[in-house]
């Protein structure tokens, strides 16, 4: 068997084969979704991403006979070093052949880049950080992934365990029927109406018309609220203005709620309507027609990915997210959808992990995170 060649990716045409190649990698695969081409390129910052203003990345590309067979990136994250007090650096954008040769050489060349800069762990697959895509799909392999979630073949799991990688959390996609919300409806009304009554909670969409500030508050909302969450990184000031411009035109207010006491957020809730099926169409490109393709007529959209349900510390005990939850409800039923994905919830969130269960849903998907000591 020829040589496996691993080259750190410096040239446009090294970038061409580490970009490209899981279009080769997944050919023929009916549940893969080619990622946004344009997103793509900033997240690996082959163009410019705010992440990156203090963050770095590397990546790599695996040749036999000169052909592109796999790929990885190593990643240097500074705030999550500062924020945890660890030497931890991370691995993203991780795809291969199956070939156990292949997937060790990528990784011990992201382990080594890392190492060379004062690392002694490493994490992943985030693409590049915990608050993009992240996790590797290790159970649900029969059925494409909702909108901003990962999907890769089965075999991934047996090349990153086999490179010394150890399971440190799993992550869950729980799967729930519009049935489900509207057996659910009189309980969460009755809560909610408590909680409104004793509280002053005001519940309401996000106001398109000032929509720039609204998903800024939000995101200001997710910030503060997942403080105590396992290996949560807040997003940088510049992080947040960059992601509420690109999710101006992907929310619609329907599928969203604010929750405020006197006047100020403390707590959200949105999700997204699942444009995957039609970024597969698109191919990734959003241009030139790809974005009148993915924003044309979303009422014919009938699946939902829930993201994020967030209530600041202080308000966590008050049942907010139940209020929230409630507001939506009706508006989910009125705009017909048929699924629901609540992803991702970590194993270690315990009280997500639980209520959804009670509430009926089901588990579809496991994605899990590993972890390595950088001998």
């Amino acid at each position: 068997m020829p040589e496996v060649i691993v080259t750190a990716v410096q040239t446009r045409r090294e970038k061409r084969h580490f970009f490209y190649l899981p279009w080769t990698l997944y050919q023929g695969d009916p549940y893969w979704i080619p990622p946004l081409r344009r997103n793509q390129l900033e997240l690996l910052n082959y163009k410019p991403h705010p992440f990156y203003d203090y963050a770095e990345i590397q990546t790599f590309v695996a040749y036999r006979n000169g052909q592109p067979c796999g790929r990885v990136a190593a990643i240097l994250n500074p705030a999550h070093n500062d924020r945890y007090e660890e030497k931890r650096g991370f691995f993203g954008f991780f795809e291969s052949v199956d070939d156990t040769e292949v997937a060790r050489a990528l990784l011990e060349a992201a382990g080594d880049w890392l190492k060379q800069r004062g690392m002694t762990s490493i994490r992943g697959p985030v693409n590049p950080s915990m608050n993009y895509e992240c996790g590797l799909l290790v159970d649900g392999f029969d059925s494409s992934p909702f909108f901003m979630m990962t999907y890769n073949p089965p075999y991934y799991e047996r090349l990153v365990e086999a490179a010394g990688f150890l399971n440190t959390q799993n992550m869950y996609a729980f799967w729930g029927h519009v049935g489900m919300l509207e057996k659910l409806d009189k309980k969460l009304a009755f809560v909610a109406d408590e909680s409104i009554r004793r509280f002053g909670v005001h519940v309401r969409r996000l106001d398109r018309s000032r929509f720039n500030e609204e998903v800024r508050k939000f995101l200001d909302v997710y910030n503060r609220s997942l403080v105590g969450t396992w290996g949560f990184v807040p997003l940088s000031e510049r992080e947040v203005e960059h992601m509420s411009a690109g999710l101006k035109h992907l929310i619609v207010p329907e599928m969203t709620t604010a929750a405020e006491v006197d006047g100020q957020m403390v707590g959200a809730v949105f999700a997204l309507l699942d444009y995957n099926p039609r970024i597969r169409k698109a191919d990734g490109r959003l241009f030139p027609f790809g974005f009148l393709r993915l924003l044309w007529n979303k009422k014919a959209i009938r699946r939902i990915r829930l993201i994020s349900t967030n209530v600041v510390p202080e308000y966590q005990k008050w049942g907010i997210g139940l209020v929230l939850l409630a507001r939506l409800v009706p508006d989910v039923l009125k705009w017909g959808i048929q699924e629901a994905e609540f992803s991702w919830v970590l194993e270690s969130n315990h009280l997500s992990y639980q209520s959804l269960k009670r509430g009926g849903a089901h588990i579809t998907k496991t994605y899990r995170l590993y972890d390595k000591e950088l001998a």
